[in-house]
């Protein structure tokens, strides 16, 4: 029988509040299995890109990053808030190491090909070295990827923290029983983007492509749901989207996906 690994991405607001995120590092300690965290940040890069006379530009969901840009959430995701994020876990006796793509050589990626958009140094993820990952979660050590990868040749890329939560269930499926957990500062995936309580329990994906065609799923929820069915898709066990108490409450309201 395969080992439970829960994989856990974590954004939007909740990143930015101290107090939220420090709660959610603390039920995340507690959390008994395997279990690697993926963190965004997206919102901490554009206020210090704005700071800095920077424009912040976004397709579908998507942040297109020139050069100038890719310093900026190097620093931020790999940098500020992904050692912050360690330190916090550190405090809660949960013994974890900061990690990019680039380290270990655990996520290797290729600068997105330009067809109608042009991403900049927007990275598509290659391959996952699994050997690395488990030699850390195998000796008590939780990983702790950005949104950092690389394409092994010297260059750093932005890839989608969503995609990297995804990849990763992917390519430690075969090894482990992997549970893919979204959180972020909404209870789920919402019929009323301005009703937290509009909560769509289960989607398929049949009813996906609908709503999708209805456009009530737009934006940056249409990338996470993409992923989440190639999750599935590709051995993932469980997947669900939810806010950061999900964690520690299974009950929770929230939205399971199906195939």
């Amino acid at each position: 029988m395969k080992e439970k690994l829960r994989i856990v991405k974590i954004g939007g607001n909740v990143i930015n509040e101290r107090k939220q995120l420090q709660s959610f590092l603390k039920d995340f300690s507690d959390m008994d299995s395997l279990k690697i965290l993926v963190h965004g940040g997206g919102k901490r890069a554009t206020e210090l890109a704005a700071s800095l006379g920077l424009q912040t530009k976004m397709i579908g969901g998507r942040r297109v990053t020139d050069e100038a840009n890719l310093e900026i959430v190097t620093m931020v995701y790999a940098g500020l808030l992904n050692k912050n994020i360690v330190a916090e876990l550190q405090a809660n006796n949960c013994n974890a190491i900061g990690l990019t793509g680039a380290d270990a050589n655990t996520i290797t990626a290729h600068k997105r090909i330009v067809k109608d958009i042009d991403y900049g140094y927007a990275g598509d993820v290659d391959s996952i070295e699994n050997k690395s990952i488990e030699l850390f979660l195998n000796n008590g050590i939780v990983p702790v990827f950005s949104a950092i990868t690389h394409d092994k040749k010297g260059q750093l890329l932005n890839t989608n923290a969503d995609t990297i939560a995804s990849e990763l269930a992917k390519g430690l499926s075969g090894n482990f029983e992997v549970e893919l957990i979204y959180c972020f500062d909404k209870k789920g995936v919402l019929l009323d983007i301005d009703d937290n309580d509009s909560v769509i329990a289960d989607i398929d994906k049949n009813k996906y492509e609908q709503l999708k065609a209805d456009k009530i799923i737009a934006e940056g929820m249409l990338p996470k749901l993409e992923n989440c069915f190639e999750s599935l898709e590709n051995g993932v066990k469980k997947v669900i989207i939810g806010m950061p108490e999900l964690i520690r409450n299974n009950g929770m309201q929230h939205t399971s996906l199906t195939l």
